[in-house]
């Protein structure tokens, strides 16, 4: 299949620049799917909601996975250390977006190191060898290149990593992740025009996040509140967690033109016994399976494997990495329906839907939101493929 067959025409305006006023004020389209006797898809037949009318939707029994990754404040901005003692002049501005962890070692009492891969800019002036310190406030401005004053971290830059990320090692007193929420700002994503605010610490996470390691939001995940899943377990409905660390690969556009010929970055996933049990309980009893995002898609997908004694996919268990590229023809192993926002044109995600769907369907569904006005992207509006 071509890059261009999942292409769609956007105008700017309805990219989401903010989210909602209310989490569950955003708007719902829901498809509903239903097959023809010859197993093709019947016409596309849709409602326009709101995202608190999900509760219409969901039904007794239904198992409902959520991805409960915590995004950290994953961008950081600093100087380059002068290496001439003698210069007066301030360091060079430099910024950070941490990637993946590669090791780290947290001690609460003595100095200790991290190991990480990241994106760095400007990319030409940061190599092994350099190093980078970190002392001034999120936002960026007055960055602190005060060189008396002691940074909170402080970076060495020791290799080059893939697709131009640099490997670097971190020094810093304490535990790291504090020391990242005193001066880390939230990585949003780069079609959201404007700086992080503080407000953006607590709304580009999910209400239920709990495992830190994510440099982009489950944003499915995004509409929900305490409430509306208090609600949906009274009506019956099982929430059942998982956890993928959602890395910036979720950003990165197919570059070739065949769709086959993409590779996906791998991003890790933990699936507790628990949680296995749940969902193959469910896929047993008949009930349906839906996911909140596509994050949680992979990570179930990724984990399936076939039973032979039952005669049907069942979840295993365990930590792993996935690379999973999930786009039309591809055989559906656990999940059955999905909550999610709208995706990229050409991205990959745009693909996964199609494969649960119809491409030219799903393309339909887009027109339609294009023209009804539907927020866009990340803090955007949400879609319920039922």
């Amino acid at each position: 299949m071509k890059i261009e067959d999942f292409d769609y025409t956007l105008p700017e305006r309805l990219i989401a620049q903010k989210p909602a006023d209310q989490r569950d004020g955003s708007r719902l389209l829901v498809v509903h799917r239903k097959k023809r006797e010859d197993d093709t898809w019947d016409d596309v037949n849709i409602e326009h909601r709101h995202f608190r009318d999900i509760l219409d939707y969901l039904k007794p029994g239904d198992c409902l996975v959520l991805n409960d990754s915590k995004v950290i404040p994953a961008r950081l901005f600093g100087v380059k250390e002068v290496k001439d003692k003698k210069s007066r002049l301030p360091g060079a501005k430099a910024e950070f977006l941490l990637v993946k962890r590669v090791q780290g070692l947290d001690n609460k009492e003595n100095a200790c190191e991290d190991l990480w891969e990241v994106m760095v800019r400007p990319g030409r002036r940061l190599k092994p060898g350099d190093t980078v310190l970190f002392s001034g406030p999120r936002t960026g401005e007055a960055i602190g290149e005060d060189r008396e004053s002691r940074p909170l971290l402080k970076a060495d830059i020791i290799d080059y990593g893939q697709d131009g990320t640099r490997i670097v090692r971190f020094h810093y007193d304490g535990i790291f992740m504090e020391r990242l929420e005193e001066i880390g700002s939230m990585p949003l994503p780069p079609y959201i025009e404007r700086p992080s605010e503080d407000a953006d610490r607590n709304r580009y996470q999910t209400v239920y996040c709990r495992e830190e390691g994510s440099v982009a939001a489950p944003t499915a995940g995004l509409h929900f509140t305490d409430e509306l899943l208090a609600k949906a377990e009274q009506k019956g409905v099982e929430l059942v967690y998982v956890t993928l660390h959602v890395g910036i690969g979720t950003f990165r556009p197919v570059k070739v033109e065949n769709i086959e010929d993409h590779h996906m970055h791998f991003e890790e996933y933990s699936i507790s016994q628990e949680a296995a049990e749940k969902i193959n309980r469910a896929k047993r009893e008949g009930r349906r399976v839906i996911s909140v995002g596509t994050t949680s898609t992979r990570t179930v997908e990724s984990a399936a494997e076939w039973d032979e004694s039952a005669g049907q996919w069942q979840l295993k268990a365990g930590s792993g990495s996935t690379g999973i590229f999930i786009y039309p023809g591809y055989e559906w192993k656990i999940i059955d329906s999905l909550i999610t926002n709208f995706h990229l044109p050409k991205s990959t995600l745009l693909m996964l839907i199609s494969a649960l769907y119809d491409r030219e369907k799903i393309l339909e569904v887009y027109e339609e939101a294009v023209r009804e006005e539907y927020r866009f992207f990340s803090y955007g509006d949400a879609m319920f493929i039922e």
